[in-house]
C-alpha cells in the first residue's frame, strides 16, 4: 500500500518548519521517492476520473436521445391510428388524437360484444378491445306456434307454418270448406242449404268470378255437395257457390286475424296489404318495415343522419347548443364537447361538458314498462354519480330515470305511446366529489314513434 498523498505532504511541512525533530524525519533521498509514488498515484486516479467522466457523458447523451425520442415521434405522428367500425356496425366520431374518443355501434338486428366506446391514449394506442356485432338470433325464443318452422333474419324473423296452419307466427288455424245435403226432399234440402249458408259469410254479388257451380254427386239417394276452397253453398241453390270474405270471417275471430294490417278479399281467396314503407312477409300475412337508410332510398343530405323508423325515416342533423359563458364544437355527428373554460370563469365550468344525441324507432303502444337507454360513465373522476331526467311535462308523464348500478342510469318508459308521436328526454349525469360538481353530462334521447303497432 502507498501512503496517503495528505500524510508525506504534511511530513514533510513538519519537518521543514521543525528542524529540532531532524533525527525523526525520513532522509531527502526518502521523501523524494514518497513524493514520486504520490504523484503516481495522483495520475492514476486522474485518469481513473477522466474515464469515469467520459463514460459519464456517454450514459447522459444516450439518456438525452431515448427521451428525445418519442417525443419526435409525437409530434410526427399525434394520433392514434385509423380505427375501423365493427363489421355490420358502425363508428361515430372523426377525431383521433389524444383524449378524444369514438363510440361504435351495431346495426339493426346485431347486439355489440366489447367496448362501447374507446379513448385515444397517451400512448398513441386505443383503449379497450375491439369490439364486434353478432348477429341476434330472433328464433332463440321459438316464436313459431303449432310446429311452425322459425327462419331467423336480420332483425327479424319468418315462420314456415305446418299445413292447416296461418298467421305471423302460425296462430291462426286455415278453415276447409265443404258442405253435405241429405236430399231426402226438396224441403229439407233447401233448408238445410240455407242453414249451412248462413254459417259462413258469402261476399256481395258482383261479377261472375264470385259465383261458381258446385260439385254434387248422388249416392244412395243422398246428395253430396261441394264448392272449391274459398266457396260456399249459395243460400237455397244447391248448385250454385258463392265466394266466401275470409276477410270478414276472420277479421277479429277467436282463431285471430288473417293480415296483420289489411285484408283484401278476392274471389275464392284474399290478400294481405301493408301500409307505406312496409313490405309483405313470405307468409303474406305479416308486414315488415323498409329500412330506408339501409337501401340509401332516403332523400337525407350529407350533413344529415337517416333514422330508420317504422314505417318511415327520419333525416335529423345535430347542432350544438348555444350556451351562455361557454360555446361547443361537434365531436362526432352525434356528440357535442365543451370548449376549455378560462381559469377564472366559474360560470363555464358549470355548464354540461357535453351533449349527446341518440335516436330510438319504436312501435305504437309498446308495452311497458321497459328500459329504452343506458347511460354510463367510463372513467368516473369523483366519489358520487347523479342521475336525473330533465325536461316537460310530457316527458315526465311518459319516462322516468332509475339506477341500475353505481356508475349507470336507465332511462325507463313507464306508460305506453300511442303514434304517431315524436317524444324527447334528457338524462343528465353529474360527478361529485363530497358533493361539490366536477362535471355534467347531457344525453338528449329522441323517441320516433310509428301510427302502427308493427
Amino acid at each position: 500500500m502507498f501512503a496517503s498523498p495528505v500524510i508525506v505532504v504534511m511530513a514533510l511541512y513538519f519537518c521543514h518548519i521543525h528542524p529540532a525533530y531532524t533525527q525523526d524525519c525520513p532522509s531527502r533521498q526518502e521523501m523524494e521517492s514518497s513524493l514520486k509514488q504520490v504523484q503516481k498515484l495522483l495520475s492514476a486516479h486522474e485518469a481513473s476520473y477522466l474515464q469515469s467522466l467520459r463514460t459519464l457523458r456517454k450514459k447522459i447523451n444516450l439518456l438525452q436521445a431515448a427521451s428525445k425520442q418519442p417525443a419526435a415521434a409525437r409530434a410526427n405522428n399525434s394520433t392514434c391510428p385509423k380505427l375501423d367500425a365493427p363489421i355490420n356496425g358502425r363508428r361515430l366520431g372523426k377525431a383521433q388524437t389524444v383524449g378524444h374518443e369514438v363510440h361504435l355501434l351495431c346495426d339493426a338486428g346485431y347486439e355489440l360484444l366489447g367496448s362501447e366506446s374507446r379513448v385515444c391514449q397517451e400512448s398513441l394506442t386505443w383503449s379497450g378491445q375491439q369490439p364486434t356485432c353478432r348477429n341476434i338470433n330472433e328464433c332463440s325464443s321459438s316464436p313459431c306456434l303449432n310446429g311452425g318452422t322459425c327462419v331467423d333474419e336480420v332483425n327479424q324473423f319468418t315462420c314456415t307454418c305446418a299445413k292447416g296452419w296461418a298467421g305471423a307466427t302460425c296462430q291462426s288455424p286455415l278453415p276447409t270448406f265443404f258442405i253435405t245435403l241429405t236430399n231426402t226432399s226438396a224441403a229439407t234440402s233447401s233448408s238445410h242449404a240455407a242453414a249451412a249458408a248462413t254459417t259462413l259469410p258469402a261476399a256481395t254479388s258482383g261479377p261472375a268470378p264470385h259465383v261458381r257451380p258446385s260439385r254434387c254427386t248422388q249416392v244412395q239417394g243422398t246428395t253430396h255437395c261441394t264448392c272449391e276452397p274459398g266457396y260456399t253453398i249459395s243460400g237455397r241453390d244447391s248448385t250454385t257457390c258463392t265466394d266466401i270474405d275470409e276477410c270478414e270471417l276472420f277479421h277479429n275471430g277467436q282463431a285471430g286475424r288473417l293480415c296483420l294490417h289489411a285484408c283484401v278479399n278476392t274471389p275464392g281467396n284474399y290478400r294481405c296489404t301493408c301500409p307505406a314503407g312496409y313490405n309483405v312477409t313470405r307468409d303474406g300475412r305479416s308486414c315488415r318495415d323498409i329500412d330506408e337508410c339501409a337501401a340509401r332510398t332516403s332523400n337525407c343530405t350529407r350533413e344529415q343522419m337517416c333514422i330508420n323508423t317504422y314505417g318511415g325515416f327520419q333525416c335529423v342533423r345535430v347542432e350544438c347548443p348555444r350556451i351562455r359563458n361557454a360555446t361547443y364544437v361537434k365531436t362526432s355527428p352525434s356528440r357535442c364537447e365543451r370548449n376549455p373554460c378560462p381559469m377564472d370563469n366559474k360560470a363555464c365550468s358549470q355548464t354540461p361538458n357535453s351533449f349527446s344525441y341518440h335516436y330510438l324507432s319504436v312501435v305504437s303502444n309498446l308495452s311497458t314498462p321497459r328500459v329504452m337507454f343506458r347511460v354510463s360513465a367510463m372513467r368516473p373522476m369523483g366519489d358520487t354519480l347523479r342521475f336525473s331526467l330533465l325536461g316537460g311535462k310530457q316527458a315526465r308523464r311518459h319516462f322516468t330515470v332509475q339506477r341500475s348500478d353505481r356508475q349507470t342510469g336507465q332511462l325507463m318508459l313507464v306508460s305506453p305511446v300511442p303514434g304517431p308521436l315524436t317524444l324527447e328526454a334528457e338524462v343528465e349525469m353529474a360527478e361529485l366529489e363530497k358533493r361539490v360538481q366536477l362535471g355534467r353530462y347531457i344525453t338528449k334521447v329522441t323517441m320516433f314513434v310509428s301510427q302502427y303497432e308493427f
